[in-house]
């Protein structure tokens, strides 16, 4: 299934290589008046082919809306967003060469050999596109929220309070000349919140989160607040903790995570996989365009996740908008 939410709900379509990727989003309220260049300016933050820290693929991702908007004011119907795609070269894809580090051998198997692998189908970050749009909405529904990430860590690298600097850029640059990647953290921090979002267990506001957080490609890893190094404390220090998430609901003060993201798995290196056809092992030198570090753009869709999840949490707990 494609399908998150409660009451701000979305499916998520489309393949790297195909035609489109887009969103269906059921839940807006009628009468809700999007400001469209917000969502251009959050869907140029996540765009790819800006410059060399990232993929030379060029993609407009114009929302162009075929649904549920009339006369520039939601009407309450579901709502469907596609963003089409343009730059493709599937011709850099092998099918029965799987790419390590990437869905490719799952989807093969899961899917019966029918998965579209070009690009990596709709297993690809291309699909963030689709959550940037939805975050972007979602974003200006929550009154006197604020949500804003940064890049935390490049390469285990710790990055500054502003944006990253020359280390960090070289190291990414340093990779990219060397055929290879690296990952990075990326810290969010939501402002505003009300006290009593989420539920006890099953559908507290971080497992709610985390659902989306984990639905971002490569992201391997989330922590709220500084849960690792609460772990080390004694009961008198980390009771002291401003905690955002108290039993699963907010507590009105700041909600913090970070993300932790690997190295992109499409390398220049020579890498080992298996030969689909033979099930013999073989040699695999990855050709397409990638970022030689996901990180600074995967910043825009963390905040884009955090929006969504939160407003479908402050609609199941009632709050007005």
């Amino acid at each position: 299934m494609n399908t998150f939410g409660e009451k701000f709900k979305l499916s998520i379509f489309g393949e790297s290589h195909g035609a489109a990727v887009g969103i269906v989003i059921d839940g807006l309220p009628p009468g809700f008046t999007p400001d469209m260049e917000a969502v251009r300016e959050q869907m140029r933050r996540r765009a790819p082919g800006q410059g060399e820290h990232t993929t030379a693929r060029r993609e407009t991702d114009e929302p162009e809306i075929i649904s549920g908007l009339f006369e520039k004011k939601t009407t309450g119907a579901p709502l469907c967003c596609l963003l089409r795609n343009a730059d493709t070269r599937s011709g850099d894809y092998t099918p029965h060469l799987p790419r390590p580090g990437h869905a490719d051998l799952a989807a093969h198997e899961k899917y019966k050999g029918f998965a579209d692998y070009r690009g990596g189908g709709h297993f690809s970050g291309r699909l963030t596109a689709s959550l940037v749009f939805a975050g972007a909405l979602a974003r200006q529904l929550l009154p006197g929220v604020t949500i804003t990430a940064r890049i935390a860590e490049i390469e285990g690298k710790p990055v500054g309070d502003a944006v990253p600097g020359v280390p960090q850029e070289n190291a990414i640059l340093t990779a990219k000349q060397d055929g290879d990647s690296v990952g990075g953290v990326i810290a969010c921090v939501a402002e505003g919140l009300p006290a009593g979002l989420g539920e006890p267990f099953f559908c507290s506001a971080e497992s709610r989160l985390s659902a989306l957080l984990f639905s971002i490609p490569a992201v391997k890893a989330v922590e709220f607040d500084d849960g690792i190094a609460l772990a080390g404390m004694r009961g008198s220090e980390s009771n002291l903790y401003p905690f955002g998430v108290l039993g699963g609901i907010t507590s009105g003060k700041p909600l913090r995570f970070s993300v932790w993201i690997k190295p992109t798995p499409s390398i220049a290196k020579e890498q080992d996989t298996v030969d689909l056809r033979t099930g013999l092992p073989a040699k695999l030198t990855v050709r397409g365009r990638h970022d030689p570090c996901i990180v600074p753009r995967a910043v825009p869709v963390v905040e884009a996740a955090a929006a969504i999840g939160l407003l479908d949490l402050w609609l199941s707990a009632g709050f007005p908008l």
